[in-house]
C-alpha cells in the first residue's frame, strides 16, 4: 500500500530538453515559432474546410480531421514544456503525467488509422472513379474516421492503465520533455518485460497493419496510373499521391523507431529528438505539404482574405 501511495501521490520530475545555455535558447525559441506555425497552420485548414462548401469532400474531411489530430497532439506536448523551462518547474502531477500519455498515445494511434483510410481514400478516386461516390459515401467516410477516433483512444486507456499498474519506488525523474510510456518503464521498479512484449504486438496492429493498408493501396494506385497512359493524369495522380506518402513515411518511420524497440536498447538523447520531429515538427509539415501545391485549398483561402476584406 506504501508503494501505491507514493506512485499516486507524488509528483514525476521532467527532466526536459533544454538548459539555460545560449544553443538551447535559440533552440526553444525555434520550437515555439515551430509549435506557433502549426497551431495557425492547422486551425487554417480546418477553418477553411468547414467554411468552405466545395471542400465538402472526402479527401478534405479526412485532411480536416488530421489537421485536428495534429492540432491536439502539439497541444498535448508543447505548452507544458514550455511553462516549465519558462517557470523553472521541472514537476508534473500524476494526473497531469496520466493526461499527456491517454491523449499523446490516443491522438498517435488515430493519425495511424487516419492515414490508412487517407490512403483507401485515394485509392477508391483513383482506381474505381466511378464507384468513389458509394465507396466513400458520408455515411462510410465518417465510420471510418469514427473508427480511427476510437481505437486510438482504446489504445490510449490501455496504455494509462498498463503505465501506472507499475510501481515508481526509485527515480522519479523523466528523460523526456513530456511523459511518455516508455520512459516510464525505464523507471519502473516492476519487471515490465511482459508489458514490452505486449507492446510489441500492439505495435503491430496499430502501425504496422495501417503501413501494410497503405502500402497496398499506393501499389495499386500506381499500376492504376501506369495504366492511365495520360501523362496530366498520371502527374496529378502522382502529385496527389506524393504529399500523402511524403507523411506516412516521416509519421510512420518515427513511430517504429520510438516504440517497436526495447527498453534496454533506447537512447534517451536519440529518442527526445525524433519525438522532437513528429510531435512538433510534422504537425508544422502536414499542412504545408498538403496545401502548397493544393489549388483547391489556395482558391478557398483567396475567397475567405476577399470576403474579409470587403
Amino acid at each position: 500500500m506504501a508503494l501505491e501511495n507514493q506512485t499516486f501521490n507524488s509528483d514525476f520530475i521532467l527532466l526536459g530538453i533544454f538548459d539555460h545555455s545560449p544553443t538551447h535558447i535559440f533552440l526553444f525559441s525555434l520550437v515555439l515559432g515551430i509549435f506557433t506555425m502549426a497551431f495557425v497552420g492547422n486551425t487554417i485548414m480546418i477553418l477553411l474546410i468547414y467554411l468552405d462548401t466545395q471542400l465538402h469532400t472526402p479527401m478534405y474531411f479526412l485532411l480536416s480531421q488530421l489537421s485536428l489530430m495534429d492540432l491536439m497532439l502539439i497541444c498535448t506536448t508543447v505548452p507544458k514544456m514550455a511553462y516549465n523551462y519558462l517557470s523553472g518547474s521541472t514537476s508534473i502531477s500524476f494526473a497531469g503525467c496520466a493526461t499527456q500519455i491517454f491523449f499523446y498515445t490516443s491522438l498517435l494511434g488515430c493519425e495511424c488509422f487516419l492515414l490508412a483510410v487517407m490512403a483507401y481514400d485515394r485509392y477508391s478516386a483513383i482506381c474505381h472513379p466511378l464507384r468513389y461516390t458509394n465507396l466513400m459515401s458520408p455515411k462510410i467516410c465518417g465510420l471510418m474516421v469514427a473508427s480511427s477516433w476510437v481505437l486510438g483512444s482504446t489504445d490510449g486507456v490501455i496504455d494509462v492503465a498498463a503505465t501506472f499498474s507499475f510501481s515508481y519506488c526509485g527515480s522519479r525523474e523523466i528523460a523526456h520533455f513530456f511523459c511518455d510510456f516508455p520512459f516510464l518503464l525505464i523507471i519502473s521498479c516492476n519487471d515490465t518485460s511482459i508489458f514490452e512484449e505486449v507492446l510489441f504486438y500492439c505495435c503491430i496492429i496499430m502501425i504496422v497493419f495501417p503501413v501494410a493498408v497503405v502500402l497496398v493501396s499506393y501499389a495499386r494506385v500506381i499500376l492504376a496510373v501506369i495504366r492511365m497512359g495520360s501523362r496530366k493524369g498520371c502527374h496529378k495522380a502522382f502529385a496527389t499521391c506524393s504529399s500523402h506518402l511524403m507523411v506516412v513515411g516521416m509519421y510512420y518511420g518515427a513511430g517504429l523507431f520510438i516504440y517497436m524497440r526495447p527498453t534496454s536498447n533506447r537512447s534517451p538523447t536519440q529518442d527526445k529528438m525524433v519525438s522532437v520531429f513528429y510531435t512538433i515538427l510534422t504537425p508544422m509539415l502536414n499542412p504545408l505539404i498538403y496545401s502548397l501545391q493544393n489549388k483547391e485549398v489556395a482558391r478557398a483561402f483567396m475567397k475567405v482574405l476577399g470576403k474579409g476584406k470587403n
